[in-house]
């Protein structure tokens, strides 16, 4: 696989833009009910690619630095792996040719969700030894907003302006 300066760009961008979200909406992105709203960055990886994985894995890891949950260490860890596998599969899954374009990338983005609820529930409840069934739930909840409803959103308004002709 050839690393061309597209790939690296988009991973730069990716991770920055995922980091800063994180950060900046805090108060919403480390709680029980996490709606990260950078996790609606995810579904891109079925528009740009594998680039969009790596970078939202590492901006995980990045802004998971500044979690507050007890162990810091296992969220930038663990975080990061369930991005990178959520993006990676829903960039899989999204590409599948099945009856309408738009159903495919809707199934990437669910099993983005489904990806994320049980990486990050499951390390959430075996670090505050709070029920697993809470963290699933509220992670899930969550991750339906972020990159379901936002996320999903996001692909349909990129898909359109990817479509336009320039007027320039």
């Amino acid at each position: 696989m050839k690393l061309h300066s597209r790939d690296l760009a988009l991973i730069a961008v990716f991770a920055a833009l995922y980091a800063v979200l994180v950060l900046v909406l805090a108060g919403i992105s480390f709680q029980l009910v996490q709606v990260r709203v950078a996790d609606a960055l995810i579904p891109l990886s079925i528009l740009f690619g594998w680039p969009v994985a790596l970078g939202v894995a590492a901006g995980g890891a990045i802004a998971n630095f500044a979690s507050p949950m007890p162990s810091a260490l296992t969220d930038v860890t663990f975080g990061s792996i369930a991005n990178l596998i959520a993006s990676l599969l829903a960039w899989r899954i999204g590409r599948w040719k099945i009856m309408a374009k738009s159903a495919s990338e809707f199934l990437g983005c669910l099993a983005a969700t489904v990806v994320v609820t049980i990486i990050v529930g499951t390390y959430l409840a075996i670090l505050t030894e709070m029920e697993l069934w809470v963290w699933w739930l509220g992670i899930g909840v969550g991750s339906l907003i972020s990159i379901n409803i936002l996320g999903y959103a996001l692909i349909q308004v990129m898909r359109r302006v990817q479509a336009e002709p320039s007027t320039t």
